[in-house]
C-alpha cells in the first residue's frame, strides 16, 4: 500500500509553524497552495495543475495492483468520496497515463486526480528511484488509449534494445501498420486484446494492453451499429416489410425524422420548437424499439403537471400500458418492481428514488420531458437526474438554452460527455472572457451546432411547415395547492347538493341563480383564489404560465394571444409580463371602445407588443392573424366559445400553423370541461379539415340541459359497490316503506352474516316474509323477520340484563325515528356524540401513522373506522343512531349527504376505500385522511348541543 500524497486520517504532511508562532494544518496549507484560476479564463496547464493539486489533497489510499513493477503498474485509487478508480502509469514525462474515470475519458488532458495522486505518492516513496525509471521508461510495449486532445489508439515501445522486443514485433505484426502505427480500426483492436489474453505469458510479460480500452470500443462500435440499424430500417421500409405506422394515427413526415433520430441515435436530444409533437415522436421511437429491439421498460420523467397529459397521449396513440406514478415510498416501489409499458414519474420524485429506478426498475428507455425545467444541472435534483442508468435516452425539450449555453453543455453531457468535453474547454472554445474570465459573449456557435449535429435534432415551425396541419393543440394539467382546494370545496360541496336536488325536482329561480353562482366561483378559483379574495395571492397557473411562455417567446417572431373569462386572473398575467420584460396589449370588456382599437393596432404593429391579453369580449370579430400562439389560461363552458378563441389567430389566410394551449386545473371541474371538449371532438374534426361551419353548429339551449351538462361536470364521485346484504336492505325498505323500523346486519358465529328486520306487520305478512327468504337458499343472507312488539321486548330484557345482544356487531341500514335512541336515556346522547367523535379522532391518528410508516394498506380500513364514525356522530345528534351502534352504515351515510348533513366527500371516499380494500380500484389515502379529518372537525359543540 502505497502512501496517499496528503491523507485525510491522519495528516501526513508535517504540521509547519506558521506567523506568530501558530501551527498551520494540513488543510490550511491545502487551501493557499491551490492554483489560483481568473473564472472561466484558465490553459491546459491552469487544468494540469489544478487536477495535480486535487491529487495531492484528495486522494485517500494508493494500492499497487501490480507490485513486481516499481514505477510502470497498475494502480488503484481511493478518493476521498469512496470511490475507487485503476490508474495505468507508462510515462513520466508525456501525458500518456491511464484512468477509468470520467474526467480522464473526457477532459484531453491526458490526465486527473487520481494519475496524478499516484505519481505523487510514487515521488513521496522515492524521488531518486523515480526520477531513474522516467529516465530508462517503461519496460514494456504499451498499447493504449491516447486521451490527451482525443482518443486514438497508441503503440509504444520501450526505450533502446529491450530483451525479448523481437518476440513482441512477431506477435504484433498482424496488427501494425506498414509505418508501424498501431491500426485504428474498432474490430482489429478488439481482435488484439482478445489475443493478448489467451497469448503466451512471455508475451503477457512483455505487452500490456490497458484495460481502459472498453469505453473507446463501445463507441466507435455503438456509432457503427447504429448506422447499419437505421439503414437496414428504411431499408425494409422502402422493401415494403417494415412501415412507419407503428401508432395508431399516422405521423407527419418531419415527425417520421425524429422518430428514427430518437430511435437509433440512443442517446439523443429532441429540441423540437412548442407544438411539433416531441411527445408522439418519443412515444413512436419507444414503440419502434420496442418491436426491433426487444425493449420493456420505460421511465419518463416530467414535470407533475404533465404526468396526465403524458398518460393520454400513450393511450391516443399506443397500445401500451402507462402508469403515473404516485403516492408514499412503498406504493412507488411497487410500482418500480411490476412495471407497465411506461413508468410515468415527476422529477421530484426521482430526488428520492433515483438508486430505486436504477436498481429496481431499471430502465430500458429514458425519457426526460421539458429538461430545461431543471436550469442547474448542479442542484440534486439534477445530479439525481443525470445519475439515472439506461442503454437509451431521450431528451426533449423545446428550448435547450433558456439563459446560458452551458445549460445546452449540461444537458448534452447527461447523453454522452465525450461529445461536448470538459466544461472548461466548452466555456474557452463558445464564451469570449473578460480579463478576469466571466463571460461576456458568446463565440463559434456555428461550430457548436456542427458538434452537436449528431445527438440534437431541431425544427422549428417554419422549417416544416408544408407539413403541419392548421393547428397544435397541448393541454397541461395543473395541480391545486392545499389551501386552493380547500377553498374550492367551499364552493363545490353546495354545489354539488343543488345539481343532487335537480335530479328529483326543478330547481326554484333563486335556487338555479346560486347554482351558476357556485359553478363560476369554483372556475376562479381553479385560476387562483385571488379573483374572489384579493388577499390569497395563489396560482400554480401562472407559475406554469412562465415556462410556457418562454417556450413560445423563444420564436423571436412570434406573438401570442392570452385568454381568461376574469379580468383579474389576466391582471396576474400582466404582472407576470412584466416581470418577464414583455410588452402587452390590454382588450377587455371594462376598455373604452376606442382604446381597445388602439390596443389592437399596436399589437398589430408594434414588433415589442408580443401579448394580447383578453377576456372573451375579445374572442370575437377579431382578425389577429399575426398571432400564432393562442394560451387558454381557463376554459369556456362551450365548445364554440373555444373555436371563437382560437380563431383570433387561426383563420382564413393563416400562413403559419397555430399553437394551442389550455391550461387545466387537476382534478377540477375544469378537467371535466376538458373531457366534455374531447366528447366534442367531432366538431374541431370538421374545422381542423375546412369542412366545418362554426356558424351552423348549434348547443342544447334551456335550463334542463344545463343541469345535465352540469351534472356530466360534478360527477366526480367513485361508484360504490353495493354488498349484498345492503341490497336486501334496500329490497325490504322499498317493500315495505315506513312499515320497516328497523334493517340491520349482524356476523353470526359461523362467520355469516344475518339481517335483523323489525317490520310493523301483521302475523300472516310476517309469517309470507319469513317463508319468501328461506327459499333463496344458501348462498343469500340469512334473514329474520320480527315484529314490533317482539323487537321492544327484546330491548327491555336486554336493558334488564336478563338477555345480551352484541350490540357493536350490529351494521344499521335504516332505523325510524320512532326506534331510534329506545333504550337510552336523553342524558347519555350528548355524550355519545363526544365518544364517537373521540373514537373517529383515535382511528384517524392511527391511520396517519401507519401511513407515515409506509404502511398504506392497513391505513385504509381506520380512515374507513374514521368517516363512518364520525357520521354515526352526525346521527346520535340526529336521535337517529340505534342504541350501540358505533359505526355508519354505507346506506346511512348516503342519506346524510342526501339531506345535507355530511359532506359529498364522506361518500365518495368511503366508496373508493371499500374498492381499495378488496383490491378493486386504487385510493388516493392522503385525500381520504384529509376528507376524514374535516367530517371529524364539522362535529363541534353544535352536534353535542343537539344532542342533549
Amino acid at each position: 500500500m502505497l502512501e496517499a500524497a496528503d491523507s485525510k486520517r491522519g495528516g501526513a504532511r508535517t504540521a509547519r509553524t506558521g506567523a506568530g508562532g501558530r501551527r498551520s494544518t494540513h488543510k490550511a496549507r491545502n487551501v493557499l497552495d491551490r492554483p489560483a484560476v481568473l473564472g472561466w479564463r484558465t490553459t491546459d496547464e491552469d487544468e494540469i495543475a489544478l487536477r495535480r493539486w486535487r491529487g495531492r489533497t484528495e486522494i485517500v489510499a494508493i494500492a499497487a495492483l501490480e507490485p513486481e513493477h516499481s514505477a510502470f503498474g497498475t494502480y488503484r485509487a481511493q478518493s476521498g468520496s469512496g470511490n475507487f478508480y485503476e490508474v495505468e502509469i507508462r510515462s513520466l514525462a508525456e501525458p500518456r497515463n491511464s484512468c477509468g474515470c470520467i474526467d480522464h475519458r473526457v477532459n484531453g488532458l491526458g490526465t486527473c486526480k487520481h494519475i496524478e495522486g499516484v505519481i505523487e505518492a510514487l515521488r513521496r516513496r522515492g524521488a531518486g528511484a523515480l526520477r531513474e525509471a522516467g529516465r530508462r521508461g517503461s519496460p514494456r510495449v504499451e498499447i493504449f488509449v491516447d486521451r490527451a486532445g482525443g482518443a486514438t489508439p497508441k503503440l509504444a515501445w520501450p526505450a533502446g534494445n529491450a530483451r525479448g522486443m523481437r518476440e513482441a514485433r512477431e506477435w504484433l505484426a498482424p496488427f501494425i501498420l506498414p509505418d508501424g502505427s498501431l491500426t485504428p480500426e474498432a474490430d482489429a483492436i478488439e481482435a488484439l486484446i482478445s489475443a493478448w489474453r489467451t497469448a503466451p505469458a512471455s508475451i503477457r510479460r512483455r505487452i500490456r494492453v490497458s484495460r481502459h480500452f472498453t469505453p473507446w470500443l463501445e463507441r466507435v462500435q455503438r456509432q457503427s451499429s447504429r448506422e447499419q440499424a437505421r439503414a437496414g430500417f428504411l431499408a425494409e421500409v422502402e422493401a415494403g416489410t417494415a412501415s412507419f405506422d407503428l401508432l395508431h394515427y399516422p405521423l407527419l413526415p418531419y415527425q417520421r425524422e425524429g422518430m428514427l433520430h430518437l430511435a437509433f441515435a440512443e442517446r439523443a436530444l429532441l429540441a423540437d420548437e412548442m407544438g411539433l409533437g416531441k411527445t408522439v415522436q418519443a412515444i413512436a421511437a419507444c414503440e419502434l424499439l420496442a418491436r426491433r429491439k426487444g425493449i420493456e421498460r420505460v421511465l419518463v420523467v416530467c414535470p407533475t403537471s404533465l404526468k396526465a397529459e403524458w398518460e393520454e397521449q400513450i393511450a391516443r396513440f399506443a397500445a401500451r400500458e402507462a402508469r403515473p406514478v404516485f403516492g408514499l415510498r412503498p406504493a412507488r416501489l411497487a410500482a418500480y418492481r411490476e412495471p407497465a409499458f411506461f413508468t410515468i414519474v415527476n422529477y421530484e420524485q426521482v430526488w428520492n428514488d433515483a438508486r430505486d429506478l436504477n436498481e429496481i426498475l431499471r430502465p430500458d428507455i429514458i425519457v426526460l420531458d421539458e429538461a430545461q425545467r431543471i436550469k442547474n444541472w448542479q442542484t440534486k435534483t439534477a445530479r439525481q437526474v443525470k445519475s439515472l442508468r439506461s442503454p437509451y435516452a431521450f431528451v426533449l425539450t423545446g428550448t435547450p438554452v433558456e439563459n446560458r449555453i452551458d445549460e445546452l453543455y449540461s444537458i448534452v453531457q447527461y447523453l454522452d460527455p465525450e461529445l461536448v468535453g470538459p466544461l472548461f474547454r466548452f466555456n474557452r472554445d463558445f464564451y469570449e472572457l473578460d480579463e478576469r474570465g466571466r463571460p461576456v459573449d458568446y463565440q463559434n456557435l456555428s461550430q457548436l451546432r456542427g458538434r452537436l449535429q449528431g445527438v440534437m435534432l431541431r425544427r422549428r415551425k417554419s422549417d416544416v411547415e408544408s407539413e403541419l396541419p392548421g393547428r397544435t393543440v397541448k393541454s397541461f394539467l395543473v395541480p391545486m395547492t392545499e389551501e386552493q382546494r380547500l377553498r374550492y370545496e367551499d364552493y363545490h360541496e353546495p354545489a354539488a347538493r343543488l345539481i343532487a336536488q335537480a335530479q328529483r325536482r326543478p330547481l326554484r329561480q333563486e335556487e338555479f341563480e346560486r347554482l351558476m353562482m357556485l359553478l363560476g366561483c369554483m372556475r376562479m378559483v381553479c385560476d387562483t383564489p385571488a379573483i374572489l379574495d384579493p388577499s390569497c395571492r395563489i396560482s400554480p397557473k401562472l407559475e406554469e404560465l412562465e415556462g410556457i411562455l418562454g417556450d413560445l417567446l423563444e420564436d423571436p417572431e412570434r406573438k401570442i394571444i392570452v385568454f381568461s373569462e376574469w379580468e383579474r386572473m389576466l391582471a396576474l398575467v400582466r404582472e407576470l409580463a412584466i416581470e418577464m420584460g414583455v410588452e402587452t396589449a390590454w382588450h377587455t370588456g371594462s376598455v373604452p371602445q376606442q382604446r381597445r382599437r388602439a390596443e389592437i393596432m399596436r399589437f398589430k404593429q408594434d414588433p415589442a407588443c408580443r401579448l394580447f391579453l383578453s377576456t372573451d369580449s375579445g374572442s370575437v370579430g377579431l382578425n389577429l392573424q399575426v398571432a400564432s400562439a393562442v394560451v387558454n389560461v381557463d376554459l369556456p363552458w362551450n365548445p364554440a366559445k373555444l373555436e371563437q378563441r382560437i380563431a383570433r389567430a387561426w383563420r382564413k389566410n393563416q400562413t403559419r400553423s397555430v399553437t394551442v394551449v389550455n391550461l387545466v386545473c387537476e382534478d377540477s371541474i375544469e378537467h371535466q370541461i376538458l373531457h366534455l371538449l374531447g366528447q366534442k371532438q367531432a366538431l374541431a374534426d370538421g374545422v381542423l379539415d375546412g369542412q366545418g361551419d362554426l356558424a351552423a353548429l348549434k348547443m342544447p339551449s334551456g335550463r334542463a340541459a344545463m343541469i345535465e351538462r352540469m351534472q356530466a361536470l360534478m360527477q366526480t364521485r367513485v361508484p360504490r359497490i353495493v354488498s349484498a346484504e345492503e341490497a336486501l336492505a334496500a329490497e325490504l325498505r322499498q317493500r315495505y316503506g315506513e312499515r320497516a323500523l328497523l334493517i340491520e346486519a349482524r356476523a353470526a358465529a359461523d362467520g355469516r352474516m344475518r339481517i335483523l328486520a323489525v317490520l310493523d306487520v301483521d302475523g300472516d305478512t310476517l309469517a309470507a316474509e319469513t317463508r319468501r327468504h328461506e327459499i333463496r337458499g344458501d348462498t343469500a343472507p340469512a334473514v329474520e323477520v320480527i315484529d314490533k312488539p317482539t323487537w321492544l321486548t327484546m330491548r327491555r330484557l336486554a336493558a334488564g340484563g336478563i338477555i345480551t345482544m352484541a350490540e357493536s356487531q350490529a351494521c344499521v341500514f335504516h332505523q325510524a325515528p320512532e326506534l331510534a335512541g329506545s333504550g337510552e336515556s336523553s342524558s347519555d346522547a350528548p355524550a355519545r356524540v363526544g365518544a364517537l367523535r373521540a373514537q373517529a379522532e383515535r382511528a384517524l391518528g392511527m391511520a396517519r401513522a401507519l401511513s407515515g410508516g409506509g404502511f398504506s394498506d392497513e391505513a385504509f380500513p381506520l380512515v374507513a373506522k374514521a368517516i363512518a364514525a364520525g357520521a354515526a356522530a352526525r346521527l346520535a345528534a340526529l336521535g337517529e343512531l340505534a342504541v350501540g351502534a358505533t359505526l355508519a352504515s354505507p346506506m346511512q351515510v348516503h342519506d346524510l349527504v342526501e339531506r345535507g348533513a355530511l359532506m359529498p366527500q364522506a361518500e365518495t371516499a368511503l366508496s373508493a376505500l371499500w374498492s381499495a380494500a378488496s383490491g378493486k380500484a386504487v385510493v388516493d389515502l392522503a385525500s381520504a385522511i384529509e376528507t376524514g379529518a374535516r367530517v371529524i372537525a364539522t362535529l363541534g359543540d353544535a352536534d353535542v348541543a343537539k344532542a342533549a
